[in-house]
């Protein structure tokens, strides 16, 4: 079974992927495995969502972690930490 999710970019991935797109992806799955997927591309997405990047995600605008089931049809955002000063 497959799902459309809605991918969102926040701040400097914004910037750099631009605000978003739809992805099919299989059911079940988690925001790691999306990552995951995106990484896979390689390229802009490989570079930003780099395992050794500090990413935070968010599913249906609760903050989430890699492990976060995504349900069907869900939102799924992408951002860097917040950093204030």
């Amino acid at each position: 079974m497959t799902t459309t999710i809605r991918l969102r970019y926040f701040a400097s991935l914004r910037e750099a992927l631009g605000p978003g797109e739809a992805l099919d992806v299989a059911v079940p799955t988690t925001a790691g495995a999306v990552r995951d997927r995106l990484i896979s591309r390689g390229g802009r997405h490989a570079e930003l969502l780099a395992r050794d990047r500090a990413v935070r995600c968010a599913v249906n605008q609760v903050m989430a972690d890699e492990l976060t089931p995504v349900p069907l049809e869900a939102e799924l955002a992408f951002f860097p930490p917040v950093t204030g000063g």
